[in-house]
């Protein structure tokens, strides 16, 4: 059995840049796997050890440093990565960037039976790149998968999260599964897993590689338009300010004040003596 996994870096929350186009830069900034996908590859690790004929490879697009990203999880137990990185993908929204991963996995794993994303990117929260995969390659996607119930080399059985309860789906292959976080603790690497992911090599694939033209990748193959970016500067006082109990309790007062709230004050000299005691 063959496994696509589709992971992504994401910026630092505290490191990020925007470029010309008001696009995210990802070159040259401290990176973390995005989350979601940390748990997408504990999917694709548990469902690779109960069929133990599963092979799994993690591709992901990006800039040279993400090949430390694809060496981690190589540490971890996946099988291989390959880096899809060329300038002519910078800039690409979900759809460029759904259609370049698809052509990836196409070219690498032709005969897949299982592609695993994250079902969000933190950077982006859109949803919309592993539906996009799977569009692109036709076969069926099964989102916000929380786990798996059994798998054999034909089908899986999911188990999903959804707003007004839990579902369970079966899916024959090839197919693409969404995954969202879970409660519990990712496996960490093992020293002879870091050894070996620091001699693997890992492949590049180009805009050349991959078939596709300048204007169905990047910037250029983007329908969406981003007109402006910025970081969110808020004025709330738990940003400006770093307070004690009693502290904050006479700002409460000070603000309650302001509207001739009697009881309000009273609540709050009550809560200030409290908070002493404690």
């Amino acid at each position: 059995m063959k496994i696509a996994l589709c992971v992504k870096q994401v910026p630092d929350t505290t490191n990020i840049r925007w470029t010309e186009n008001n696009t995210m830069q990802r070159e040259g900034v401290e990176s973390v796997i995005n989350p979601y996908d940390i748990y997408a590859a504990e999917l694709a690790l548990s469902i690779a050890e109960k069929l133990k004929d599963a092979e799994i490879t993690a591709f992901t697009m990006g800039p040279n440093q993400a090949q430390d990203m694809l060496r981690k999880l190589i540490s971890i137990g996946v099988d291989n990565g390959v880096l899809i990185s060329d300038r002519k993908f910078a800039g690409a929204d979900t759809y460029a960037t759904g259609k370049t991963i698809a052509a990836a996995i196409k070219k690498v794993l032709p005969d897949f039976d299982l592609i695993i994303c994250g079902q969000f990117a933190v950077d982006g929260d859109t949803a919309q790149t592993g539906p996009s995969i799977a569009g692109n390659l036709g076969v069926p996607q099964v989102t916000y998968v929380k786990s798996f119930e059994k798998a054999d080399n034909k089908s899986i059985v999911l188990k999903r999260e959804l707003d007004d309860g839990i579902e369970t789906v079966k899916v024959k292959y090839p197919a693409l599964i969404c995954v969202l976080q879970d409660t519990f603790e990712p496996r960490r690497p093992m020293i002879n897993g870091i050894k070996l992911a620091s001699k693997v090599d890992i492949p590049v694939l180009t805009l050349e590689d991959l078939g596709l033209s300048d204007a169905q990748v990047g910037l250029k193959g983007s329908p969406t338009y981003v007109s402006r970016a910025y970081r969110n500067q808020s004025k709330h006082n738990s940003q400006k300010y770093e307070l004690s109990v009693g502290e904050s309790v006479d700002l409460l007062r000070d603000k309650v004040k302001e509207y001739g709230c009697g009881e309000c004050v009273m609540g709050a000299s009550v809560a200030q003596e409290e908070g002493k005691d404690a």
